[in-house]
């Protein structure tokens, strides 16, 4: 009585499903197939029960799965030709199983069909959850690159591990942060991690230069304007900065070069949190925390009457001082090999940097801060031989004297006419090979090249010549190639 029920609802699970389904025993002889499957191939269920396989599916699997006991899951399956009623549809996505009994011996098999209908639909449909995967995957790595964090603020110093200390609390409020400090110091850098390190890290962070834009255009670029708001207003009006960082974040940087005007209205923004657009009838609420910026002394604009006293205050609920680079001179090393790294990916290259270059930038002032050693360092890798960058690379302004060529018999001197001579004979070596730069590179090249032949070994070469063995390492792999 039993084994009929467990047979007569095997039968109607058989009957319902739109896949195909075959059963064969250890011997590979087909003891069941549902109608959906009989169909497909074209025959009928009682001329195919009793039969091998085979029989009707030539290059079947089922004896190698029974044998090796292995399973398949949505594996792709060609038909033969002429074994199947419609040769459109010659490919079906099977999977297929061993069965055992209580005794953990073979006693069949079975594999379920899904027929190119349903397998182009499954397959559609995993492609397209794969496909969304992907995105989501690229996004979220895009989003992870570009999100500023701690690691952007490059150096050790104790004044600049304060700054990320104060930074990081004020990321956890949504009170105003006025950031103070000369250009350079990493304002805006300052500002994104603090937007990206605090709840609102999902939302808009946006950027605006009150400096850079003309006072006239100003209250249209921060509030924005309706269609037809004035000539020229562009068709469908436009919205403005506050109302993009809606639910974000509004950098205003420069904004101790914001008109008085425009004060009073960034004032009301941030007592009635919403926005008057030009031309619009009614204010539009508007949830924004505002960063802003400035390389100038606020306190004395207030004194002075070029800046309101009281949007003085909304703004300084949490002040954020900047050092400059002079004031943390142990944080130029690291910061010169930031840039040089960030160079050397970019164009593929292995360029290093003399430590004499690096003693000049530490006794040099920076007034333009981090932003003018950054640029300082692209000027020199621009000029250098590819290989290294020496004082010579520098501006002039590092005040670097270059001998001139006319006094070069007077300058040379090791002692002896015998070592003047060889001096001499170096001093047009270099004139023939062109430069000081292409003369030194090769006999670097000759001399790295020679020494790996000698000692056929990076760590014992590098130990012979003093180097170290990343850098002998380094320029071996540059000469070589």
């Amino acid at each position: 009585m039993e084994k009929e029920f467990y047979a007569r609802v095997f039968e109607e699970v058989l009957r319902l499903t739109n896949d195909g389904f075959i059963v064969v025993d250890d011997k590979a002889v087909v003891i069941d197939i549902n109608d959906s499957y009989s169909s497909f191939l074209g025959r009928k269920k009682e001329d195919i029960v009793g039969n091998p396989i085979t029989d009707f599916i030539p290059n079947s699997k089922m004896a190698d799965i029974m044998k090796n006991e292995y399973k398949e899951e949505l594996v792709l399956h060609k038909y033969q030709p002429g074994y199947i009623k419609d040769s459109a549809n010659d490919f079906v996505l099977v999977s297929r199983t061993y069965v055992k009994d209580s005794g953990g011996n073979i006693i069949g098999g079975v594999a379920q069909v899904h027929f190119r209908e349903q397998a182009v639909s499954t397959a559609r449909r995993m492609i397209k959850e794969y496909n969304e995967l992907e995105f989501l995957r690229e996004q979220y790595k895009l989003l992870s690159n570009s999100q500023p964090g701690l690691k952007d603020i490059i150096g050790k110093s104790d004044i600049i591990l304060n700054k990320k200390r104060e930074a990081m609390q004020a990321a956890k409020t949504n009170f105003p942060v006025l950031i103070t400090g000369e250009s350079g110091t990493g304002k805006e850098v300052f500002a994104r991690i603090i937007h990206c390190s605090g709840h609102r890290r999902g939302r808009p962070f946006v950027g605006v230069n009150c400096a850079a834009i003309p006072s006239e255009l100003l209250e249209s670029e921060l509030f924005g304007y309706e269609e037809g708001a004035f000539t020229g207003a562009k068709k469908g009006g436009k919205k403005g900065k506050f109302i993009q960082a809606d639910g974000g974040t509004i950098f205003l940087d420069e904004i101790g070069d914001m008109p008085l005007l425009m004060q009073a209205k960034i004032l009301r923004i941030l007592q009635e949190k919403e926005v008057d657009t030009i031309g619009g009838s009614e204010p539009i609420p508007v949830d924004v925390r505002i960063i802003s910026a400035t390389r100038r002394n606020l306190e004395q604009m207030v004194e002075d009457g070029t800046f309101r006293e009281d949007l003085y205050y909304r703004l300084n609920v949490i002040n954020l001082h900047l050092p400059p680079l002079r004031s943390r001179v142990e944080d130029i090393p690291p910061l010169v090999q930031y840039f040089i790294d960030k160079l050397n990916e970019e164009y593929k290259l292995n360029v290093e940097i003399d430590k004499e270059v690096i003693e000049a930038f530490c006794k040099y002032s920076w007034h333009g801060n981090v932003r003018e050693l950054e640029n300082v360092i692209k000027g020199a890798y621009a000029v250098c031989d590819g290989l290294e960058i020496i004082s010579t690379d520098l501006p002039a302004k590092f005040g670097i004297v270059v001998t001139d060529k006319s006094n070069v018999d007077k300058k040379i001197s090791f002692g002896s006419s015998e070592k003047n001579i060889d001096a001499l004979n170096i001093v047009e070596e270099v004139h023939s090979i062109g430069s000081m730069k292409k003369y030194l590179a090769e006999k670097e090249r000759g001399i790295v090249l020679s020494t790996y032949e000698r000692f056929r070994s990076v760590r014992k070469a590098a130990e012979y010549l003093g180097m170290s063995m990343p850098t002998y390492a380094r320029k071996l792999q540059f000469y070589r190639d």
